[in-house]
């Protein structure tokens, strides 16, 4: 592919500038016709993205002017945040009529954290065998399979062949949007199986269904965390699972849409929270993304502190030497760096289960042994440049120790650190950074000084 080619795959999918503008201009003219003409084509996800991306002023202007458009699938698209403030201008008639349509997991993520006047509006407006599932699934633990799954499934006796499962089909008038297994009960309305539609269709009427049965059936408890039902889909390629109660009957299921959010919510948390911003978007107010920044910010200042002390303890010989000074952050910002490196392999091998007990020892020397072999690179790296740029082989000597023991320090805490932390059930993404970057810099500083004070005096 050319270079020219490229810049414009990148922005296949993202919003038409030309689009947004003309969608901003019939906005600001009161054209009605125009913004409905215009935002009719594009697809809820689109539709979410632009209101995202616009200034509130313009948000609430085109909302205003757009009052037949939005929708329960343009609300399940958005941003948490932008959703809340969104659906605090609705009127519980025009969320209840935005949530009618929708599947019942879209409904119950929507209303989870709605005010009891609006929870009961959209409720109110919903059948009653749409009510009933919506309460029992927020009956569930929050973040659970039981708030996840949809309570739309398509079901089937085990003993059934394929004739009677497709007349079944066609006969039945209140089957789902998107579906994509056949789920097989016993008389316990107990799941046992579940069958592929294309291998519903291409197998011949009498075949029994128990014949041709997928090999990945999994049953997931209605109670089971929802990055853990996230982890199930990734590990084993579920297309969607049967949910079954504490009984082990069957009360709904997850299809691989929500099972994939879960899991770009886990990976974008994990992000953030290795970073000390927490969790948030960029449609938050400014006030509320810094009383979430505001605690890690006051961490690092404490860990910037008792950095500070040990540097304090070498005055003297900072003092005789200033060449210290200069060098001191290079042996810290390359101890950080390396120590941030090992920590995100590992708590991204947490997060998947791939760091366990029986290999975290072999995970824990090799990043050890990377840091060694490059601490002794780079060691030789900085003990040239000390002796170039200060003229002193001791002082080269000195920032190529430091380097070496603060790299293997480094691959050491950032891999055990985290490690420790998930046994002790600390999300070792929130909580590991701090003390990374504290072990890096500590070490760094008094290996570097300490060297120092016993070489160069």
């Amino acid at each position: 592919m050319s270079e020219q080619a490229q810049p414009e795959k990148d922005k296949s999918y993202a919003l038409d500038a030309g689009n947004v503008g003309a969608i901003l201009e019939a906005t600001t003219t009161q054209d009605a016709a125009s913004l409905e003409t215009l935002l009719e084509p594009l697809h809820p996800a689109d539709i979410a993205d632009l209101l995202e991306q616009i200034s509130p002023a313009e948000r609430r202007d085109l909302l205003a002017l757009w009052q037949t458009g939005l929708d329960g699938e343009v609300l399940s698209e958005l941003d948490d945040a932008l959703r809340d403030e969104i659906i605090d201008t609705l009127q519980p008639a025009e969320l209840a009529d935005a949530v009618r349509d929708l599947e019942s997991d879209d409904v119950v993520d929507l209303v989870e954290d709605l005010d009891g006047a609006q929870q009961e509006a959209v409720l109110e407006a919903l059948g009653d065998a749409d009510r009933v599932a919506v309460e029992q699934a927020l009956a569930y633990p929050e973040e659970s399979a039981g708030r996840l799954m949809q309570r739309e499934v398509v079901r089937a006796p085990a003993h059934w062949n394929v004739g009677q499962t497709i007349d079944f089909l066609r006969a039945e008038d209140d089957l789902p949007e998107q579906f994509y297994h056949v789920i097989l009960i016993d008389p316990r309305m107990k799941p046992v199986g579940y069958v592929t539609l294309g291998k519903l269709l291409g197998a011949p009427r009498a075949v029994k269904l128990t014949d041709i049965t997928e090999d990945s059936f999994r049953i997931i408890p209605a109670t089971q965390p929802e990055e853990e039902v996230a982890y199930a889909f990734n590990q084993y390629h579920l297309i969607s699972a049967p949910v079954a109660d504490e009984d082990g009957r069957l009360v709904g299921v997850i299809t691989i849409d929500d099972a994939m959010v879960v899991l770009d919510e886990e990976h974008e948390e994990d992000i953030l929270r290795l970073a000390g911003v927490g969790e948030g978007s960029l449609s938050d107010k400014v006030i509320n993304t810094t009383k979430r920044r505001f605690p890690w910010l006051a961490v690092n200042l404490v860990t910037a502190i008792l950095a500070s002390l040990v540097i304090a303890q070498f005055e003297d010989i900072i003092a005789q030497f200033v060449a210290l000074a200069v060098l001191m952050p290079i042996v810290a910002s390359m101890g950080g760096n390396a120590g941030t490196q090992s920590l995100t392999v590992a708590v991204r091998a947490i997060a998947t289960k791939d760091l366990t007990g029986s290999n975290v020892w072999r995970v824990i020397r090799r990043e050890v042994l990377v840091g060694l072999v490059n601490g002794a690179i780079f060691a030789v790296v900085m003990g040239i440049v000390g002796v170039i740029w200060f003229g002193s082989p001791m002082l080269g000597v000195v920032i190529a120790v430091a380097m070496i023991v603060n790299l293997v320090v480094a691959g050491l805490a950032g891999t055990v650190i985290p490690v420790v932390l998930e046994k002790l059930g600390v999300d070792p993404a929130l909580a590991s950074g701090a003390f990374v970057t504290t072990v890096t810099d500590v070490v760094g500083f008094f290996a570097f000084l300490g060297l120092a004070a016993i070489v160069l005096l």
